[in-house]
């Protein structure tokens, strides 16, 4: 899980500082995976290598959205919704998060690690 905390200027006029979390579990991985020809990995190097920016920037939408949610108080669930993604799409947080990532490789593979399951020592 990522906890990720945004600097940015709400619709008022207001600076604002937030705390936002996104992670995919190990089903919406797979899924995601199994969901595109080749697997995900492959179809976001032949994506970059084509510098196809239309799906680029399809792609930081689809994978932000569907990684954004929020923790129960009581920490057992990550609540996903498609009104908690509308509504946090039409944040400036959003827009700022977006442009980080679109504009920076470095902060987009930090994104994408800190979105997806690490693997763990089970032996």
């Amino acid at each position: 899980m990522l906890k990720k905390t945004i600097k940015y200027t709400d619709y008022d006029g207001n600076e604002r500082e937030e705390t936002f979390y996104f992670n995919l579990s190990k089903a919406e991985v797979a899924e995601l995976e199994l969901s595109v020809e080749g697997g995900l990995v492959k179809q976001i190097e032949k994506i970059v290598e084509e510098q196809d920016g239309r799906r680029i920037i399809e792609m930081f939408k689809d994978i932000i959205l569907k990684s954004y949610g929020e923790k129960s108080p009581d920490g057992k669930r990550f609540v996903k919704s498609k009104e908690l993604r509308e509504a946090f799409s039409q944040t400036e947080a959003y827009s700022e998060l977006f442009m980080e990532l679109a504009t920076d490789a470095n902060a987009a593979a930090a994104f994408v690690n800190g979105i997806t399951p690490q693997p763990t020592n089970n032996k």
